[in-house]
């Protein structure tokens, strides 16, 4: 039964005109390698990513540096370019994705640079009317590629001089090395049992010092406040008990024990001798 179904993605426009032939012509980007292993395919389909669609499509990133772009320039979904990154066998097909990635990362240096350099033309308009232009130079882009390019002569020194990921690289570092220092004065702190037993201990041997200079006098009019503060306790816990006695009688009765049963003297009922 013959497959009728129209490819999602057609064949791209071959002849001198298509975006791959000048390439072709050139030989191929340079930096790109193109004698690397394809991936390889269990059948060959209109629409499907051939040994020369994967060099079509290298040399198309390396030109764009998207790889959207580089599917929409092969006439192919992105997906199957992913899928072809990740197949067992794609280390070759990997190694000239990552090169031709390389070149893209040089392009846009490239157009920075050009950018630095040369700036930004800009219309100038006034009530809806071109009326001018102008030029603008970004002096953040120059110091930034100035501090990259040459960081001996640009950086302002510390972290500032550093780049992007190695200002991120030093980020994560500094958080392991606290988090290390964290755990180590950690380890090394004692507890609040410790420092409350350290500290009672200290104002006891305080204490103990401070008795040892008092004078007779002194040292009796310490025992009776002792005495007096100890009175004052039992005192507060007495009216405490009969604050609650008073305020609950329900629990006072059921807690106080039966008179007649404990007392010899008052008669039993019948019922209630053994």
């Amino acid at each position: 039964m013959a497959d009728n179904r129209t490819p999602v993605h057609p064949e791209p426009v071959e002849g001198p005109d298509s975006p791959t032939a000048h390439a072709e012509e050139r030989g191929g980007t340079p930096g790109v390698p193109q004698d690397f292993t394809p991936v390889p395919r269990l059948c060959d389909r209109s629409n499907g990513w051939k040994p020369e669609v994967q060099r079509r499509f290298i040399e198309a990133l390396a030109e764009t540096g998207s790889v959207k772009a580089a599917c929409r320039r092969v006439g192919r979904a992105d997906h199957g370019a992913y899928l072809l990154r990740r197949h067992p066998e794609g280390a070759g097909f990997r190694a000239a994705w990552d090169a031709a990635l390389d070149l893209g990362v040089r392009r846009i240096e490239d157009a920075a640079m050009d950018r630095a350099l040369n700036g930004v033309e800009e219309t100038i308009h006034y009530h809806g009317e071109l009326v001018g232009h102008r030029r603008r130079y970004n002096e953040r882009l120059v110091m930034f590629i100035l501090r990259n390019r040459a960081p001996d002569r640009f950086a302002e020194g510390g972290s500032r001089g550093l780049s992007a990921v190695d200002r991120m690289r030093m980020k994560r570092l500094k958080q392991e090395w606290r988090a290390e220092w964290a755990a180590e004065q950690q380890a090394n702190e004692p507890s609040i049992e410790d420092v409350r037993a350290e500290i009672l201990a200290r104002v006891e041997a305080i204490g103990a010092v401070s008795r040892r200079r008092w004078t007779p006098r002194e040292q009796e009019l310490h025992a009776e406040l002792a005495a007096e503060r100890a009175r004052r306790e039992a005192r507060e816990e007495q009216e405490a008990r009969e604050r609650f006695a008073r305020d609950n009688p329900q629990w006072c009765r059921r807690d106080e024990p039966d008179e007649a049963a404990t007392d010899p003297q008052v008669p039993l009922l019948e019922g209630e001798r053994d």
